[in-house]
């Protein structure tokens, strides 16, 4: 089962200047990667802020809440879709640790598949963990590392070999933004700057256009960035592997209006429709597709097979993401997700096109609606190759030539 998925976010301003505003508007954009709690952590003047919560962002930070946070110079972000761990406040993101060196506050997107081993490690050497969640380890094993070193990057550095798995992190101290991503680049991040210099780490671009910042590029697998006063400085933390970045993140994941590795996840849908056209066509009236992930390569279908595209389904825009919502509200929010559009589905055979199937919750529910207003026929596809297998490393199937 997929199950994991997060927002980070990371802003570095050349000035103080009031960084709350600019982490909430980042965090709705990235909501769609996490709805169970969302946090922000602000540095000013030396001084870590922060304030963390399960719910929406939009429920979390109230305008009293943003305004108490204050200004600063330095803020990183989360939304949090549980892959360790309760839902519950405490498990919540960013992790700040008041470390005798600095300090450091942390949010991850990711899964470690060695955290247990590493959790008993360091508490045999005398760590008291407050949380379930894998980032906390991996914000101890940096600090462990901290007290031998001479400055955060060389922790990490320090730290990184011990890490197995996906992550993609944002690291914030007094005074710098550090950014980075695991060897194979499972998990996205990049990079932006606003027209005030404000610099922006986010795991998806859709993140730096809702901010009005422009794109510079991905991090790269592999690499740390670092963010300081005296500018930005990027080093390789390990040696060069193939990308293998989580398909998933094309098929459903990420926004469609987002880049990743330089490639448009609105294309990628949009292509992988029209591959489906070709090695499953269909005799059909029209082509629908599942609102959101599965619109896109519904108009592809359409596209190759010249079969006109119909809107099948109106979605209810307040209900969350079913794939990432919590075990015990699926069901209901399946229930009240989607409603069809009658007059675009009585009598006729339709092509249904859908991104992909984990649980079939939402393919069965589908299939009643659809029978239940009068369809003839219904053509199932789905534009994402067959879900096998475990997924251990945040990796699900590496789609080349998308």
């Amino acid at each position: 089962m997929v199950k994991e998925e997060c927002g980070v976010f990371g802003a570095f301003a050349p000035t103080s200047t009031q960084l709350a505003p600019l982490a909430y508007n980042a965090l709705c954009a990235l909501q769609h990667r996490g709805q169970e709690g969302c946090g922000i952590a602000l540095t000013h003047k030396g001084h870590i802020t922060y304030y963390k919560n399960t719910g929406l962002v939009s429920e979390v930070f109230t305008p009293t809440i943003l305004e108490r946070l204050g200004q600063g110079e330095i803020c990183i972000g989360h939304v949090r879709y549980g892959t360790t761990g309760e839902n519950n406040r405490t498990n919540t993101q960013p992790i700040v640790l008041n470390h005798i060196k600095e300090p450091i506050a942390i949010a991850h997107n990711g899964n470690l598949v060695n955290s247990l081993a590493l959790r008993y490690e360091l508490e045999l050497k005398g760590c008291i963990f407050h949380t379930s969640s894998d980032t906390e380890v991996i914000a101890y094993l940096i600090a462990k590392h901290r007290l031998h070193t001479s400055s955060l990057e060389e922790a990490i550095l320090a730290a990184v070999p011990s890490l197995q798995g996906a992550y993609s992190l944002v690291i914030m101290t007094a005074d710098k933004l550090i950014a980075l991503r695991d060897c194979f680049g499972f998990r996205p991040l990049c990079l932006g700057q606003t027209p005030s210099g404000t610099y922006i780490v986010a795991s998806e671009s859709c993140a730096l256009d809702a901010l009005g910042a422009s794109f510079i590029r991905d991090i790269d697998p592999g690499e740390m960035v670092s963010i300081d006063s005296s500018g930005l400085h990027a080093c390789s933390l390990t040696p060069k592997q193939e990308r293998k970045i989580c398909s998933f993140e094309y098929i459903y994941f990420a926004r469609g209006d987002s880049m990743l590795e330089g490639k448009s996840v609105h294309l990628a849908r949009l292509r992988a429709g029209e591959y489906l056209a070709q090695i499953a066509p269909a005799q059909a009236d029209v082509v629908v597709g599942v609102p959101d992930s599965g619109i896109d390569a519904a108009l592809g279908y359409s596209r190759a097979s010249k079969i006109p595209y119909a809107l099948g389904f109106i979605k209810n825009r307040y209900i969350t993401r079913t794939f990432i919502a919590p075990e015990q509200e699926r069901t209901e929010k399946l229930r009240l997700k989607l409603n069809p559009i009658i007059p675009n589905l009585q009598g006729k055979k339709i092509v249904l096109i859908d991104d992909s199937i984990v649980r079939g919750n939402t393919t069965k529910r589908l299939a009643q609606l659809l029978r239940g207003v009068g369809v003839q026929e219904i053509h199932m596809r789905i534009s994402s190759p067959p879900f096998l297998h475990p997924c251990f490393m945040g990796q699900t199937l590496i789609l080349k030539n998308i």
